[in-house]
């Protein structure tokens, strides 16, 4: 039976690789693309924003300069006498509007006291009192003057453009009236997207031209980013300062959304020309393509997640295939190995059990001449009878112990674990080879660990280990004889059984292939090469280690380290209370070795 969870696991584990190595690079990519489309993209529309905001700035001081330049001519230009006499004032006015296409609305001559003194136009203002607005106030002081927009006397939004000159001992001053209309349509053109929109405003929040939707309630939040680029104050987001023009992305309250503000001072910084777009429509390209591409990086997200799982669930199916063809490679292993095993020793148990048979022959035919007699059995007789009956039954019982330890070595190898007594096994496995090591005069010494806690482990696949290693000691050792030593011994969470002989040793170039299958040093017909093999394919498949110690001609050793716990994902692990099992085993080892001291 194979662990599930391993596979699970290994699935897992591929598939989070295999993502994480797609991904990665994937991610990488995309965002330094990403960041760097985004970034030359909003740079290239707030340049293009800056330059539309930047040209109809220069449009409107154009605007606002030629005015105040043309009625500085007319101040300059004609004489006082012409410019306080009607008909000559409507003759420049007249002209001015054929010219400018009716731009200029009117044109007087107001006296020093605010009192117009000569008017010409479509209102009835003649000897109108301008002593108190702020605009004849504004000109007295700088001699020239251009007017915020306002209603007026003739509650008709408009602007004034006045001129100061000097006439004798008087000041005068020249005024013309700009339509507001032309003016505003200056700014009105200013149009971007579905949502951008350009306007005027004073310093104090009025506005100058009329904008074509409603944006009054963002006027605060305008003035306070005016008022902080002025300052030179940190904003929300200060993109790009560029030549007198300010780019700002603010969230206005009112709207709470991001709104791109470009702002310029006219005027002299007495008026802002405001340029402002949703931030969504002016990058909506930009944001279209993003969505674009955050749809396609999904999609192969998707579908490298789907080719991930589909990819590793087919090589996890063939490494189970491969562990399942290895794993019954390994049990055809086990079984050649050990039949090689059964057949060395079938001579030595022939032998064993040779002479048991042949005391019991000899027995039987003493019973059977004392039978054949026609006398009368006497009591000695029926004595002699009994003892021979008795050893007949003794030695049967010999052959029958032996025999049963081959049985029990020469049945199938079952791989399920179980609670293993390891000193019972070695010496059930010494006691096997016993006549082995007679016949090679090998003297075995077992030092046994008395409380030796159990283990979890297959019982016929640790014989398998023991007899491959025993008898690679007696073969080492057969020529000569020597002395083999095991002994098992509990080191933390494991238990250690060394196998020592006094052998030829094997040399230090051979040790790194010992283990390898179908290596072999004995002559031909000696060894198949799959015993040492076997025996690391078993304890490695335990959790175990078997490592090997060597010196030439003065032996070896070999030392195999089993976990008491059986290994996560060991074959076989369908006992679940092997644990248990093991831990009784070794308590009531303990107890028996308790009760015989």
């Amino acid at each position: 039976m194979f662990d599930e969870a391993y596979y699970k696991q290994l699935t897992r584990t591929m598939v989070l690789s295999v993502v994480l190595v797609s991904f990665t690079p994937l991610i990488l990519i995309s965002g330094i693309v990403g960041y760097e489309f985004h970034t030359s993209y909003r740079n290239k529309v707030i340049d293009h924003l800056e330059e539309v905001v930047e040209k109809h700035k220069q449009n409107i001081d154009s605007f606002l300069n030629e005015r105040q330049a043309e009625i500085r001519v007319l101040a300059n230009s004609f004489s006082f006498t012409r410019l306080r006499d009607p008909k000559e004032l409507q003759g420049l006015l007249s002209a001015l509007q054929g010219y400018h296409q009716g731009m200029f609305v009117d044109l007087g001559l107001i006296r020093s006291d605010g009192i117009q003194e000569a008017y010409a136009g479509p209102f009835r203002l003649g000897k109108a009192d301008y002593s108190n607005a702020q605009w004849f106030k504004e000109v007295m002081r700088r001699k020239v003057h251009i007017s915020d927009v306002f209603l007026g006397l003739r509650g008709v939004p408009h602007f004034i453009v006045a001129v100061r000159m000097e006439s004798g001992e008087r000041d005068w001053v020249l005024r013309a009236t700009i339509d507001f209309v032309a003016f505003n349509q200056l700014v009105e053109n200013i149009r971007i997207g579905r949502t951008g929109l350009g306007f005027i405003i004073s310093n104090k929040g009025e506005f100058q031209t009329k904008p074509r939707v409603n944006v009054q309630n963002e006027i605060p939040a305008i003035l306070d980013l005016i008022a902080t680029q002025t300052t030179q104050k940190d904003v929300s987001e200060e993109i790009k300062p560029a030549r007198n023009v300010n780019v700002s992305i603010i969230r206005p309250p009112a709207v709470e959304r991001d709104v791109i503000i470009v702002t310029t001072p006219l005027k002299g910084g007495e008026w802002t020309l405001v340029y402002r777009q949703d931030a969504d429509d002016a990058l909506e390209s930009l944001y279209h393509t993003r969505n674009l591409g955050l749809v396609v990086f999904l999609l192969g997200g998707v579908a490298i997640i789907v080719v991930a799982v589909w990819r590793s669930h087919r090589v996890v199916g063939r490494v189970r295939q491969a562990d399942e063809e290895k794993e019954m490679l390994n049990e055809q292993f086990i079984e050649a190995g050990k039949l090689a095993s059964v057949g060395e020793l079938a001579a030595g148990i022939a032998h064993e059990i040779n002479n048991p048979v042949a005391i019991m022959v000899e027995e039987g035919g003493w019973i059977s001449d004392i039978l054949s007699d026609d006398v009368p059995l006497s009591e000695a007789d029926r004595t002699e009878i009994g003892q021979s009956l008795v050893q007949i039954k003794t030695q049967g019982a010999r052959c029958k112990e032996i025999t049963h330890k081959l049985l029990s070595f020469a049945r199938k190898t079952d791989a399920t674990l179980k609670a293993v007594d390891l000193n019972e096994l070695i010496e059930e496995m010494t006691a096997l080879s016993g006549q082995r090591a007679r016949y090679a005069n090998v003297q075995i010494v077992t030092n046994l660990q008395s409380d030796l806690p159990g283990i979890c482990a297959s019982p016929s696949e640790i014989q398998q280990v023991l007899l491959n290693l025993i008898n690679n000691a007696l073969d080492a050792m057969s020529k000569d004889g020597g002395q083999l030593d095991l002994s098992s011994k509990a080191i933390d969470s494991t238990v250690h059984v060394v196998v020592k002989d006094t052998g030829h040793g094997i040399p230090q170039a051979n040790l790194a292939r010992i283990f390898d299958p179908f290596y072999t040093t004995k002559p031909v017909g000696k060894g198949t090469g799959l015993g040492l093999s076997i025996c690391y394919g078993i304890v490695t498949k335990m959790g175990g280690d078997i490592t090997v110690k060597s010196t030439v001609n003065k032996g070896t050793t070999f030392t195999v380290i089993l976990p008491q716990e059986p290994r996560a994902g060991s074959l076989g692990t369908g006992d679940d209370n092997c644990s248990e099992t093991a831990q009784q085993c070794s308590d009531c080892k303990n107890m028996n070795n308790g009760g015989t001291s």
